[in-house]
């Protein structure tokens, strides 16, 4: 849990700590704060016109129609950037750092820095299409409660009440995002194939989760509004 709480903002706290006391207010506040318009620190219209080469897999605003690719709509820009910084490094060190991904190691190659930020501010400004999942009872629990028994850290210390996640901390949006992928990603985080977690949080986290535990946090995370 210190990993966790080492990484938090004084505002990210205040919020867990207030849906413990009363989610039903804390869930309508967090429903107003996306209502904010965000300043972008790329530029949305570059990354729109360097984004042709993504629209097979992540659809043309981001909304992949594949339930394995990512949705990349209204993710946010600081950690879409890390993800594609992340596969650059891992091409550049012959896979011994950042995020291992064959196909997307074609991808970053040709790109820059600049391009990156501006593909991550593109996508970022997209809005993010509705997810079938439904609530489960396991998921919820172990979402917002974790297992204390099992050393499993509650998912709502840093994807927020209504999945929104932490954009100052780097903590991504899992709310609306295809069960599919969730699923493919805790699953490599458990097996060590993903390892570019903050201080291996991730890691350790997945690494005490079962095949049921993650069908079930899997479909929570992606029923959050």
């Amino acid at each position: 849990m210190n990993q966790v709480a080492a990484n938090l903002t004084e505002q990210d706290i205040a919020d867990i700590g207030a849906f413990l006391e009363n989610p039903a207010d804390v869930k309508e506040a967090a429903k107003a704060k996306k209502t904010v318009k965000l300043n972008h620190v790329g530029d949305v219209a570059l990354g729109k016109e360097k984004s042709a080469t993504c629209v097979a897999c992540h659809g043309a605003d981001g909304n992949s129609m594949v339930a394995m690719y990512p949705k990349l709509a209204g993710q946010n820009e600081q950690y879409l950037f890390k993800q594609l910084m992340d596969f650059k490094k891992a091409v550049d060190s012959n896979n011994e750092e950042g995020r291992v991904d064959p196909v997307m190691a074609g991808m970053v190659a040709p790109l820059s820095e600049a391009d990156m930020q501006n593909l991550a501010a593109y996508f970022a400004s997209q809005k993010v299409s509705p997810s079938a999942a439904e609530a489960n009872e396991l998921g919820k629990n172990l979402y917002q409660g974790g297992d204390a028994k099992r050393g499993i850290t509650a998912c709502i210390a840093c994807h927020g009440v209504d999945g929104q996640g932490m954009a100052l901390a780097g903590f991504p949006i899992v709310g609306q995002q295809h069960v599919d992928y969730l699923k493919a990603q805790l699953g490599k985080f458990r097996d060590g194939t993903r390892a570019n977690d903050m201080n291996s949080m991730m890691q350790n986290i997945a690494s005490k989760l079962t095949d049921k535990d993650i069908q079930a946090v899997a479909e929570y995370m992606s029923s959050l509004k």
